[in-house]
């Protein structure tokens, strides 16, 4: 005898809200036919389906990776192995940019490992004069980045060809930059390049990152959803703090006057984030060497942190929603 849907929910030994979300991808409906057809018998074909579903996820794999999507920003972006995950409290680094973007004005903004695109494309979206430009240094990676920005920014991206070094790159003007070839005119540029390797010479009003930032020897790395996701887009160095060094040792170059840099970290490494930021004078000091260091702005989100450092200085940040203000 066929189970309903509420059958195959009550008796899925699965967290109820992963058993309804492979449940909907199983029958290919929305929650809301969950439950207006909750006396719905599963034919044979969808039992199976949703029992591989439901195996899957019991061995560990992660729901998005399941299903091939993730919600972000209320956008639903595709993901799969090649990519992190994107996580809800991330959107505060989107937040933040749309604060300091004003809705008409061309403004140039970075975002620094990129992996799905989901921060890049959520700020296109939104400021659709600003010119986004978005790097990873995977190309799967940016295949997923790509993909979601033609669905999402309703745009022909076209096809990058092959670039010297392997750089890749879509203009915005649907021209050429860097030897990238592409179509369209979407607001959103993306380039295969190792943090800003691919980016001599350009300047930036807001680059935003969400890098690498646990220690490599973390245990949480084998455990739960991190298991499934690149080793590369969770790990940095013994103190998870590697790619963070870089970023803030090498953002000055590529910060316009005035610009601003916003990057998420650890919950534990606000002090260590804040020495780091410090141990750059010349990132920290304005016109004729004076220090330009006033204050810094940790916003808490969930399990993580978001640091936020301008030119001219570091400010406080007001916090929204569910983010608490921890700047002493």
């Amino acid at each position: 005898m066929s189970l309903t849907i509420t059958q195959v929910l009550a008796t899925a030994r699965l967290d109820p809200i992963d058993a309804r979300a492979l449940l909907r991808h199983a029958l290919g409906v929305s929650d809301a036919h969950l439950i207006a057809h909750s006396a719905q018998a599963l034919s044979d074909a969808q039992s199976e389906r949703f029992a591989a579903l439901a195996a899957r996820r019991s061995a560990g794999e992660p729901v998005a990776y399941i299903v091939g999507t993730r919600e972000f920003f209320s956008l639903e972006f595709k993901v799969t192995p090649a990519v992190l995950i994107p996580r809800p409290e991330t959107e505060a680094l989107v937040e933040f940019a749309l604060e300091r973007i004003l809705p008409d004005s061309v403004q140039s903004v970075l975002d620094l490992g990129t992996g799905s695109g989901c921060v890049a494309i959520s700020i296109a979206r939104h400021r659709p004069h600003a010119r986004v430009v978005a790097v990873d240094s995977s190309p799967a990676a940016l295949a997923v980045a790509r993909e979601n920005a033609q669905r999402l920014l309703d745009t022909s991206l076209g096809t990058p060809s092959p670039l010297t070094r392997g750089r890749a790159c879509l203009d915005r003007r649907g021209g050429n930059w860097d030897g990238g070839e592409a179509g369209g005119n979407s607001n959103v540029s993306f380039v295969l390049s190792d943090w800003f390797g691919a980016l001599a010479g350009r300047k930036f009003d807001l680059i935003v990152a969400n890098p690498p930032y646990i220690a490599a020897g973390d245990p949480h790395l084998a455990q739960g959803d991190l298991r499934f996701e690149p080793p590369g887009a969770l790990a940095a160095g013994a103190d998870g703090l590697d790619c963070v060094r870089l970023i803030i040792a090498s953002a000055p170059q590529y910060l316009s006057g005035g610009g601003w840099l916003a990057f998420e970290h650890g919950y534990d490494q606000a002090a260590r984030c804040r020495e780091l930021l410090a141990e750059h004078p010349g990132a920290l000091r304005g016109h004729g060497g004076l220090p330009t260091l006033v204050d810094s702005s940790l916003l808490r989100c969930g399990d993580t942190l978001a640091l936020a450092f301008n030119l001219a200085r570091l400010i406080s940040q007001a916090s929204q929603a569910a983010c608490q203000d921890l700047a002493p």
